[in-house]
């Protein structure tokens, strides 16, 4: 359902690209927490939709959102495909009315899988960790690396990648096991009721909050960390690394 990962990857450019960055930023608020939790929480009862239906109606509009991301970016995004997985997950732990367990090992696996992938590609050429903080639209790659060699200072400075990276992950172990924690409070109805599907709304609702917040502090974190150490590493002002 938290369909908001996608919009973790720290992104900066020309103020046009802002703008959209903001619109996307509100798209991803209305269309993945605003329009489904007032679908669930106020239309799940039998004299409106009805928790099936209900259901099916709140999690197109996460849906929709994420496939149409895909179609307009022209390329594949792991954090929308991951949403558009968690949204069909939560449909489907929900339509076939499976125990609120479930539900909560679902919330819990995604961004764990997430924290995962950054220690294991930590050990590749590409590790994670920059395509998720410090991208090519944010910092040109080839001034950055050229500088690296002519200090000698490659090395160095991948070590000072390796701990992001372990901010990066924690950041989503924190946020898999709050899913999780989330979830197990929340859900208590049975399954397939209007009670259970209300309260799927709550856990929603909270997410931003609770679990999103908390994260974000910890990616920032290891941007600013990141930052710093350029400017260490290399001698000279992180601005002279940045994309104009």
């Amino acid at each position: 359902m938290h369909t908001l990962l996608s919009s973790r990857v720290i992104d900066v450019s020309q103020n046009e690209s802002a703008k959209q960055q903001k619109s996307g930023f509100f798209g991803n608020l209305i269309f993945n927490i605003a329009i489904p939790v007032l679908i669930m929480t106020y239309a799940s009862s039998d004299e409106y939709l009805g928790p099936a239906w209900s259901i099916v109606v709140a999690l197109a509009f996460p849906l929709t959102y994420g496939l149409l991301e895909l179609k307009n970016t022209k390329k594949i995004n792991m954090f929308s495909v991951l949403g558009i997985v968690s949204v069909l997950l939560t449909g489907g732990i929900s339509l076939l009315k499976l125990p609120a367990e479930y539900m909560a090992i679902k919330e819990a696996a995604i961004p764990a899988a997430i924290g995962l992938a950054v220690l294991i590609t930590q050990f590749t050429k590409n590790p994670l960790v920059k395509a998720l903080i410090l991208n090519d639209q944010l910092i040109n790659w080839d001034k950055l690396n050229k500088r690296l060699e002519e200090k000698q200072k490659v090395e160095v400075f991948n070590a000072k990648v390796a701990i992001s990276s372990y901010i990066v992950a924690s950041s989503f172990f924190l946020s898999s096991s709050l899913n999780y924690a989330l979830a197990k409070w929340i859900l208590v109805s049975e399954p397939g009721t209007t009670a259970y599907i209300e309260e799927i709304g709550r856990m929603t609702a909270l997410s931003y909050p609770v679990i999103v917040i908390p994260s974000m502090i910890l990616l920032i974190t290891a941007l600013i960390y990141l930052f710093k150490q350029i400017s260490v590493v290399t001698g000279d002002p992180v601005e002279d690394f940045m994309r104009q």
